[in-house]
């Protein structure tokens, strides 16, 4: 089974994560594109848009809810799940306030992520 084209934009400051994201979702075919930078991830998503984005919360210099704000400006339609090993009710609560899809707590089932981004494929009508 292989998707149409849809554009998978993974940010995590620890390399494994975007690593096995990309084995994971490239089998399936996603265009995947994967950052240790925050930084340089927002500058791809500048240049060409992404149907979604995974994004770490807790990094270096610009964080997840910053990831969010900023996609969600650049391109209201990206959904955005992010991922974190610090989950709490408050940054949950401030995720969802910024319009994030998803919030998912490390460690997660692969199957579970996968999960998730079929159904913001579906939400948006872009699954084929």
């Amino acid at each position: 089974m292989s998707e149409t084209n849809m554009r998978l934009l993974v940010v995590d400051d620890e390399p494994i994560v975007g690593k096995r994201l990309k084995q994971v979702f490239g089998k399936i075919g996603f265009a995947i594109e994967t950052y240790t930078d925050s930084v340089a991830a927002l500058a791809a998503m500048a240049e060409k848009p992404f149907d979604i984005v995974v994004t770490d919360l807790k990094m270096e210099g610009i964080d997840g809810i910053e990831v969010l704000k900023r996609v969600r400006a650049m391109n209201p339609e990206t959904r955005v799940i992010i991922i974190t090993g610090y989950a709490s009710p408050d940054t949950a609560e401030l995720a969802d306030r910024e319009g994030v899809f998803a919030f998912l707590a490390k460690p997660f089932r692969l199957d579970e992520l996968k999960q998730v981004i079929y159904r913001a494929m579906e939400t948006d009508g872009l699954k084929a």
